[in-house]
């Protein structure tokens, strides 16, 4: 099969083997992946070899003898990209990003979706409704990681939410906040197009965060920059009582003075992944239309160009969501 595979620190097209499916694997054919952030700040930094992509879609086309009569040949469907034990008590309570051996796609451990195939454990897949475009199915990763983002914050109807960085997962906090009846939804970022996007997917006020201060006295602020002096910013922004939830990426050492966050007696959650449970609603409101995506996905791009896509996204932009089709180029 073609896939991009890490060589140097770039991505680099070329054919390797294809997955085989162990005894409870399957065998999807990737339609679409998509490029995210994490991605862009950790591809460099991948040994040789790695073939990342953790947000995808596809349909089954091969099945190990434990699950075959599961999942019929043809069925759409998404996976979680982390595979865990199945024994350990996070992986019972539908948390396997949380287990002890956790054996993550796409990050170097095992191969991920920037290919033509990819093979997934069964027990962390689910199944798509029929009638969706698969390359949108990609769409689920990053949906479901919104969810657990806004869950982690407690965020319900009538609160004041603030979402810094108005990026993909920005966005995807913005159309759950939205589907669950939260109309005060303020979110910040530095680009036009990208504010523009939240406005049209429900936020209530959008900020230029050069011209404007951020405000103060959220019940919820979720940070979705990774970038330092993010902390600090969620602290002086939330109200007394409330919910700070950190999901941006930071690679770099950060700092902020806990009197602050002390005397407000807040809660503060480092997020990332989701439950399978959260995965599991997204992939529903997804393929029943329920939630409100328009502009979310800014462009389909094909396997050849994702060294391009990268090097675009890792600047800033006002593009959003890219999903890259790994199928042929004659495929329809």
């Amino acid at each position: 099969m073609r896939a991009a595979v890490i060589e140097g620190g770039k991505f680099t097209v070329r054919e390797v083997p294809d997955p085989q499916p162990g005894p409870d694997e399957l065998i999807l054919r990737v339609h679409g992946c998509g490029v995210c952030g994490s991605d862009l700040k950790t591809y460099p930094l991948l040994p040789d070899g790695t073939i990342m992509g953790h947000e995808f879609a596809g349909e089954v086309v091969a099945a190990g003898p434990g699950v075959a009569g599961l999942w019929p040949i043809g069925t759409p469907a998404a996976a979680l990209p982390v595979i865990g034990c199945r024994r350990c008590r996070r992986c019972a309570e539908g948390d396997p990003a949380r287990c002890v051996t956790p054996q993550p796609l796409g990050l170097g451990v095992r191969s991920g979706g920037f290919a033509e195939y990819v093979a997934v454990a069964a027990s962390e897949t689910v199944a798509l409704e029929p009638s969706i475009d698969l390359r949108t199915g990609a769409l689920v990763e990053p949906l479901a990681v919104g969810l657990h983002a806004l869950n982690r914050g407690h965020a319900r109807s009538g609160d004041r939410v603030l979402v810094i960085g108005a990026g993909p997962v920005g966005l995807s906090i913005v159309v759950w906040a939205r589907h669950r009846g939260i109309a005060d939804i303020t979110v910040v970022d530095p680009v036009p197009g990208r504010r523009d996007s939240a406005a049209a997917l429900g936020a209530s006020r959008v900020i230029d965060p050069t011209t404007t201060p951020l405000g103060t006295d959220f019940d919820v602020v979720i940070e979705c920059v990774g970038k330092s002096g993010m902390v600090a910013a969620c602290v002086d922004a939330v109200a007394a009582g409330g919910h700070v939830v950190v999901a941006g990426v930071c690679m770099t050492e950060d700092t902020f003075m806990p009197v602050g966050a002390v005397v407000k007696d807040i809660t503060m959650s480092f997020v990332s992944y989701y439950s399978r449970d959260e995965f599991a609603a997204a992939a529903v409101a997804l393929g029943s239309g329920e939630l409100r995506l328009d502009g979310y996905v800014s462009a389909f791009a094909a396997l050849d160009d994702l060294q391009e896509v990268a090097e675009n996204l890792s600047h800033p932009t006002d593009q959003q969501k890219i999903i890259i089709t790994p199928l042929p180029r004659s495929t329809p």
